[in-house]
């Protein structure tokens, strides 16, 4: 059985470069508004959005399809 997954742009990718690369990309205010949940809004670091999107997988499908529309406005 292969480990590939062709369907899917997020094989491979951490968590942590995602959230890193959004944090680039709009800052955490801005990102705050676009996705609204606390660990962007109150006192908001890479450590504590990983460890909360890490426990809410409706909170990082969120995060994974914002992640995708920026790699794709970036292409």
């Amino acid at each position: 059985m292969s480990n590939e997954q062709p369907n899917n742009p997020l094989h491979g990718i951490k968590l942590a470069t995602i959230v890193e690369t959004l944090v680039d990309y709009y800052g955490f205010e801005e990102l705050s508004k676009r996705i609204n949940i606390n660990c962007f809004k109150s006192n908001p670091s890479v450590k504590s959005s990983l460890k909360f999107l890490r426990r809410t997988p409706w909170a990082r499908e969120k995060v994974e399809k914002l992640y995708l529309r920026v790699i794709q406005e970036s292409t």
